[in-house]
């Protein structure tokens, strides 16, 4: 046999030289995430118009300092992007090649335009930008502090803060006629006032107690440095992270709510409960939830009497 002559093996593999086409790729995934993967089209539909979406894959899910951000790779008729969630941003493959170059990236630049003196949606009031405006005002005067009198002008600030939390929390929580209502400068009680109605009964015990005393003491803090003839930097830097906390606290209790979601799935009971929405249903589009354990969705479109598994 000539060496140069290929022996015939009809057990030869061949690799085909043509790809798959995109709409076609979804076929062919082990997991599907319907609801989401929606989600994810008609946002790059709306960033990229001129486009339209073919495949859409979540790649990959990281967790970083208790945040989830979900990876996609999203093929179009014309290009192919990353979309990386929380909050949801795209890249051209052809300019970010690398997936962790990438992700990197945008969670810098989330980080830039979350810590930014305007927020990523600066376009949008916020009902505690009246706080966040007096923190920052007794920060620069703490900055610029020399004498005690300037370090006590300090202290003043802050409390004119508390007093303002205390203030925004009111027009956003709705107290019981019943309840006796303290003076507007009283922030100790007003603080139980409302703690009592944010994170009440008895599993909320131990948090109700914690963020009372911690108030508590930072406001006896505050008050002690406003009247310290010998107010110091040291003292003054402790009472500004204190009530830093104090606000923190009391905006996280605000969107307990929103973020501690208590739905459960009917099928399998998970919280992992996702948003979505849909233009498409009647008469002017609707949110709807699935779970991203069983695949249980409220969508019209899916259920029967509550719903079914996909």
């Amino acid at each position: 046999m000539n060496v140069s002559e290929k022996p015939q093996n009809n057990d030869e593999c061949v690799v085909h030289d043509h790809p798959i086409p995109p709409e076609e790729m979804g076929r062919y995934s082990v997991s599907r995430d319907p609801a989401a993967e929606q989600d994810i089209a008609n946002y790059v539909h709306a960033q990229a118009r001129d486009e339209t979406v073919q495949h859409v894959e979540r790649v990959k899910t990281e967790y970083v300092l208790g945040e989830t951000y979900e990876i996609w790779d999203v093929t179009t008729d014309a290009n192919r992007w990353w979309v990386i969630t929380n909050p949801t941003n795209l890249y051209s493959q052809q300019h970010f090649p690398s997936l962790d170059y990438t992700f990197s990236f945008h969670l810098g630049l989330m980080m830039r335009l979350r810590s930014g003196p305007e927020g990523p949606n600066s376009s949008e009031p916020d009902p505690f930008d009246e706080v966040f405006r007096r923190e920052e005002q007794a920060k620069i005067r703490f900055n610029r502090a020399v004498e005690s009198e300037d370090y006590q002008a300090v202290g003043m600030q802050l409390r004119e803060c508390l007093i303002t939390l205390i203030a925004v929390m009111r027009r956003r929580i709705e107290i019981p006629p019943n309840v006796e209502k303290p003076q507007d400068a009283n922030f100790i009680e007003w603080t139980n006032v409302l703690l009592n109605e944010l994170c009440s009964g008895r599993r909320n015990k131990e948090l109700r107690a914690y963020i009372r005393v911690t108030s508590e003491k930072t406001w006896q803090l505050v008050n002690w440095l406003t009247h310290d003839r010998d107010a110091n930097k040291t003292a003054t830097s402790i009472a500004i992270e204190g009530c830093d906390m104090v606000v923190g606290h009391c905006i996280q209790l605000i969107q307990m709510n929103r973020t501690d979601r208590t739905e459960t799935c009917p099928l399998c009971s998970s919280r992992n409960i996702r948003s979505h929405f849909d233009i498409f249903i009647e008469p002017d589009g609707a949110y709807f939830d699935t779970c991203a354990v069983c695949g249980w969705s409220s969508h019209p479109g899916d259920h029967e009497e509550g719903g079914k598994s996909n």
